[in-house]
């Protein structure tokens, strides 16, 4: 069942790139006590993820803060090298790469994609979210492309 709007998100562990290497980070430490803007992508270097998702997030990323968002993240079922690879490769040092490796949090939020046709496995749906607290209190989904999920959706919400 997909999380809706009003729900305290299920408790999980995502896992970023410490300065010893990976490391767990659990939901209670990304989302309790702030305001957090989520973005999920498909996949890190994959066409669109790169070329126009997460460079939005990147470049207005100040326009978040000076909403009153404490944390910008990012989520995809990918390896937590992957994910640092990506964040230094696109200039996203501000936000948090999270790294969902086997989709766990995807699954448990419901809003897994199964991209075994394509050859990627379970992934999780491009999506953004506004989190206050742990509390849900945006969420987009798209179905295909990325407009109800970019960067300028989420700013308007705000």
């Amino acid at each position: 069942m997909t999380v809706k709007v009003g729900d305290k998100l299920p408790e999980g562990i995502f896992t970023v790139m410490g300065s010893e290497g990976p490391a767990g980070l659990s939901t209670a430490e990304v989302f309790s006590g702030k305001k957090v803007v989520l973005f999920a992508v498909p996949g890190a270097f994959t066409p669109t993820c790169s070329a126009a998702h997460l460079p939005g997030f990147v470049v207005q990323y100040d326009d978040l803060i000076a909403k009153g968002v404490d944390t910008v993240a990012c989520l995809s079922v990918n390896d937590v090298f992957v994910m640092d690879a990506w964040g230094k490769s696109s200039n996203a040092e501000n936000l948090l790469m999270l790294a969902d490796g086997n989709g766990t949090y995807a699954t448990a939020l419901g809003l897994e994609l199964d991209g075994t046709g394509f050859g990627m496995g379970i992934r999780s749906k491009r999506f953004a979210m506004i989190v206050n607290d742990g509390v849900l209190e945006l969420l987009n989904v798209d179905e295909s492309g990325f407009e109800v999920s970019s960067v300028e959706a989420v700013l308007e919400a705000l």
